[in-house]
């Protein structure tokens, strides 16, 4: 980079038709994201639903992930993901799943009518050609309003004279990245159960080149009080960050700790967070209710196998003395059949 381009000032925008699919870039790994998540926290129920549209590569990443409530003393999760094939960007639909903005940063609908893997053991997705095979399949219908409780938190970084960063695409995890908490109401029905879904949640959405190996670890722990009070702490390979809603204003997270329980299989069960905004400071108590284990494989340049590692639970938060519930979502290169993250012991 040349010493005029190191001296450019660097601005975030976000613009309401980034709510919208963008013109791909060239890079084969692009991929086009939108995530959302909803719990309602007296039922301890709730799910994430995620659409990546990989259009160079011919196929979008359709995952529906839904926390039933307890029955028999199991944690049980309905579970799908799936590559249906895509030959176009233009819209965020695919494989049954379909995420529809109906008014840029107020409102986006969600929908899913498909099959779903019904799991009585949610640990058995670690090895997902098995747990398919082994456990039923249900129907499953979605149907979702989420309408934002909160301004936005991110966008697109370029230079103040608006040309675009450079992005090396092998390395990349996104361009763009924006999130934003919500009020969620709706039904999510499996099988003959139907959830009444009147809750809190946050999506995000991302776009540019994407490689699920290109950080080395992460841990994200997005979490809702209250429609008046909210987090999302991140710690990125080492590096703090997030959010907290509070007064109708996003307060930046400056510093932030987080320290994990950990089960034999180096599943995240509980977690102690220490918070620091320019405003004031949280102490936060984690506690998974339950969890599944994911995975993303792909092959180097040279023949080589990276393995990526990402449990998702839905997880019951402590602050002040206010419960709520949300995520956490740690996510770890494996080496040597071992997690990377410098937290995990």
């Amino acid at each position: 980079m040349s010493d005029t381009a190191k001296k450019k000032k660097i601005v975030t925008v976000l613009e309401p038709e980034d709510e919208y699919t963008h013109e791909p870039d060239a890079a084969e790994n692009y991929n086009e994201s939108m995530y959302l998540n909803a719990f309602d926290a007296a039922q301890e129920v709730g799910g994430w639903f995620r659409l990546g549209n990989r259009v160079n590569e011919g196929y979008a990443e359709m995952t529906v992930c839904v926390y039933l409530p307890a029955k028999d003393g199991k944690r049980r999760v309905a579970f799908v993901y799936g590559r249906p094939q895509i030959d176009t960007n233009d819209k965020m639909e695919a494989g049954g799943l379909s995420i529809e903005v109906v008014e840029p940063f107020e409102h986006l609908k969600v929908r899913y009518e498909g099959k779903v893997c019904l799991l009585d053991e949610p640990g058995q997705m670690a090895d997902p050609r098995t747990a398919f095979k082994e456990n039923p399949w249900v129907e499953c219908e979605v149907d979702l309003d989420y309408r934002g409780v909160s301004p936005m938190y991110g966008g697109k970084p370029q230079y103040e004279d608006g040309t675009e960063l450079e992005v090396e695409a092998e390395k990349s995890f996104a361009k763009a990245h924006y999130e934003q908490h919500c009020a969620v109401t709706g039904t999510i029905r499996v099988g003959e159960e139907t959830i009444d879904m009147d809750g809190l949640g946050l999506r995000d959405k991302s776009w540019g080149p994407r490689y699920w190996q290109a950080l080395s670890w992460y841990r994200w722990l997005p979490m809702t009080f209250s429609k008046d009070f909210a987090m999302m702490i991140s710690i990125v390979g080492g590096k703090p960050g997030g959010m907290v809603l509070e007064g109708g204003e996003y307060h930046l997270i400056r510093d932030c700790t987080i320290e994990s329980d950990w089960d034999e299989d180096t599943y995240q069960t509980a977690m102690r967070c220490s918070v620091t905004t320019d405003h004031d400071t949280y102490e936060v108590n984690g506690e998974v209710i339950s969890l599944i284990p994911l995975r993303n494989r792909r092959q180097d340049p040279d023949g080589n196998e990276l393995f990526t590692r990402i449990t998702e639970a839905m997880t019951r938060f402590e602050c002040r003395g206010e419960k709520g519930i949300g995520m956490s979502e740690y996510l770890d290169q494996i080496v040597d059949g071992v997690p990377i993250g410098d937290d995990v012991r």
